[in-house]
């Protein structure tokens, strides 16, 4: 892009040529002039900009591919077909070749939706990575920039004030998302709940009755309202076994304006909810104790999820960061929760408070995550309008006076850009994530209280017990999944998104206290056998055996985070660049802790290990071994190997395990 007034403008619309997708008879001409063509074969044939792209492997087969069906809005045309291929699945050196499956035909029904760009753009507000939005970017080549410039647009509905005098207006179009006719009836009154959640955020940016869930018209009352039409953005219910629900939008690329959305949700969500808010909070929230849960819960579940995938539709990303700026042992009290709940974000994968305690008596409410104060921030930094700004470069001082009131409230911060995963505060399905150690403890605790409560919770007389085996699994997956978070704060990072005129760094290693304490704790917690999951009541019921397979994969995941190549890159450029050695917890320093910990029998005057034990510490080995010996990269291969360093540290603990090879040979011998 240049702006057309200037000269840069005529080279920039001459080195940009677009492709030619198709080219067509003319068939018949219209009363207006215009060419009518026949468009059948790009939705029958093989057109790559209309095709399914790597969905399926083999030829289409245009004799056996026809539209279905037609649909034509003012501001939109969807068209759908079935498309036949001639499949040929991959061939596998395993199988003989006389065993090989030949060519097969697949078809697919493909669906296509071409919108109409408004005729006159909406002003673009541009991006800033300290407030988290979706975007569009282009190259601008008309700047005093000494380069083509990357001009990235944040997505936006567009919101005007009726009455732009008004502090607080109402829209002149407001955003209006339809209930899918086909949703459940109980959940109804829940979809528009999280749908309308979002009208105090968008006070907070000075309009009134911004977002309102309508029901979809029936045929009697308009038999032309259709969910495909552009015009409209249906929360949809899908009949799915998937476990997931999703917000996508149809974005102006030259503006960054929302045009439409249409949010999907699928049916199986409703079991992951369950699963989640057991696994999490039984031991605070009576209803829970039981499945399947009451309409009354689970319609407040469902709720939270809506309201997340609006956020996505209105232009959000996720914000993981959100959920440690708060206190930990805040999470506690009931007061903090009443006025800031649990996470500042909705828009963050903090589910449920599994930090409080049932000593704390949190009521049930002010467990589930609501449209919090960074959405209300970032609502108001993004849809606020600038009245005394001409052009988007015109806002950026106020965005940038804006997002500075981040360094005053940590709670309205966004992940930090290029932290790679190394920041401890920035990860998901994480509550109290300023402290990893400290809400992991208080999340153990309820997991060890949610054990007892399986049976009486899933065991119905007539029924079998898929549902005892479901949740028993997916509770020792919480187990696994909140000692995670504290395996990050090793080679961790602290970190803040800034601009420039912001004082200090943006990434601060973890303090040498923090992380040592961090692999104490996995010493005690994880690599000790978790023996609250091994309750033969449970185990007797849903297996034969695979107890200790579950488990060994768990504490195989954990050992894995902290072996990670990356983490001990960093642990040695951290030890590299400190200006004070004593400070920085080295990659030797974690080996060592790590191996006295999984060890801790060496150093008893008897050696007794359980199998769980002998089979965490088999783990240990194959995992150190791949690492000190690992094996030849290809040539060219750009991938990032295990630090030298590194791999001479971890040869000298296999080492330090040889000097008792007596010992070890007793613990690794069949009993």
């Amino acid at each position: 892009m240049a702006d057309t007034a200037l000269p840069i403008a005529r080279a920039v619309e001459a080195a940009n040529y677009e492709p030619v997708v198709a080219v067509f008879n003319v068939e018949a001409w219209g009363p207006d002039g215009s060419a009518v063509i026949d468009v059948t074969r790009l939705f029958t044939t093989s057109t790559p900009e209309f095709g399914v792209g790597n969905a399926l492997r083999g030829s289409l087969d245009a004799s056996r591919s026809f539209i279905e069906r037609v649909a034509a809005f003012p501001d939109n045309v969807e068209v759908e077909a079935t498309q036949t291929y001639t499949v040929t699945p991959p061939a596998s050196p395993s199988v003989p070749e006389e065993l090989r499956p030949g060519a097969r035909t697949a078809s697919v029904v493909v669906h296509w939706s071409m919108v109409r760009l408004p005729e006159k753009p909406m002003r673009p507000r541009l991006h800033d990575s300290r407030v988290g939005f979706f975007g569009v970017t282009r190259r601008d080549f008309g700047t005093e920039e000494h380069r083509a410039a990357r001009r990235t647009y944040i997505s936006r509905w567009r919101l005007e004030k009726r009455d732009p005098s008004a502090e607080v207006s109402e829209p002149v179009k407001p955003i209006v998302f339809y209930v899918d006719p086909a949703t459940p009836a109980q959940w109804v009154p829940y979809v528009k709940r999280g749908i309308e959640d979002w009208q105090p955020a968008f006070e907070a940016a000075g309009f009134r009755g911004a977002i309102v869930a309508r029901d979809a018209p029936t045929p009697a009352e308009d038999p032309d309202w259709s969910a495909e039409d552009a015009r409209h953005s249906v929360v949809r219910w899908l009949p799915s076994e998937m476990e997931n629900a999703t917000g996508p939008r149809v974005v102006d690329p030259r503006t960054g304006e929302i045009l439409e959305a249409d949010i999907r949700i699928y049916h199986n969500i409703l079991n992951v909810l369950r699963s989640q808010y057991f696994g999490q909070v039984a031991p605070l929230d009576p209803r829970a104790r039981r499945v399947p849960f009451p309409d009354s819960l689970m319609g407040e579940l469902l709720r939270y999820v809506v309201a997340h995938e609006v956020g996505h539709t209105l232009g959000f990303p996720h914000n993981h960061k959100a959920s440690a700026t708060y206190p930990a042992d805040s999470l506690r009290s009931v007061g903090f929760l009443r006025r800031m709940r649990h996470t500042p974000s909705i828009m963050d994968y903090s589910r449920f408070n599994y930090v409080a305690q049932p000593e704390d008596r949190v009521p049930p409410e002010l467990l589930v995550p609501v449209v919090g104060p960074y959405d209300r921030f970032a609502t108001a930094w993004g849809y606020r309008p600038i009245p005394e700004a001409r052009t988007p470069e015109e806002e950026r001082p106020v965005l940038d006076a804006w997002a500075r009131e981040q360094d005053r409230k940590p709670y309205l911060r966004f992940t930090t850009v290029g932290s790679s995963g190394a920041d401890p505060g920035d990860h998901i399905e994480a509550v109290g994530d300023a402290d990893p150690v400290y809400s992991t403890r208080m999340g153990l605790r309820n997991v060890r209280r949610t054990v007892p409560l399986l049976i009486p919770a899933t065991v119905r007389p007539g029924e079998d017990f898929a549902d005892l085996h479901e949740l028993y699994t997916r509770l020792v997956g919480q187990w696994r999944t909140e000692l995670g978070h504290v395996a990050i704060l090793v080679g961790g990072v602290d970190s803040q998104e800034k601009r420039g005129g912001q004082e200090g760094v943006r990434f601060t290693p973890v303090a040498r206290a923090r992380q040592r304490e961090a692999v104490r704790f996995l010493n005690e917690e994880a690599f000790r056998t978790p023996r609250f999951f091994l309750d033969p009541e449970i185990l007797r019921r849903i297996e034969v055996e695979g107890a200790m397979s579950r488990i060994g994969s768990a504490q195989r995941g954990i050992l894995q985070q902290l072996l990670n190549d990356a983490r001990m890159r960093r642990m040695t450029e951290f030890e590299a660049l400190a200006a004070d050695a004593s400070q920085v917890y080295t990659v030797g320093e974690m080996l060592g802790d790590v191996r006295r910990g999984i060890w801790s029998e060496l150093e008893g005057g008897r050696v007794e290990v359980d199998p769980f034990r002998r089979n965490l510490q088999r783990i240990y080995l194959a995992e150190v071994e791949v690492r000190a010996s690992p094996p030849a990269r290809p040539a060219g291969s750009t991938a990032a190997a295990v630090p030298t360093e590194a791999q001479a540290l971890l040869r000298g603990e296999l080492r330090a395990l040889e000097a008792a090879r007596d010992q070890i040979g007793r613990i690794l011998e069949a009993k």
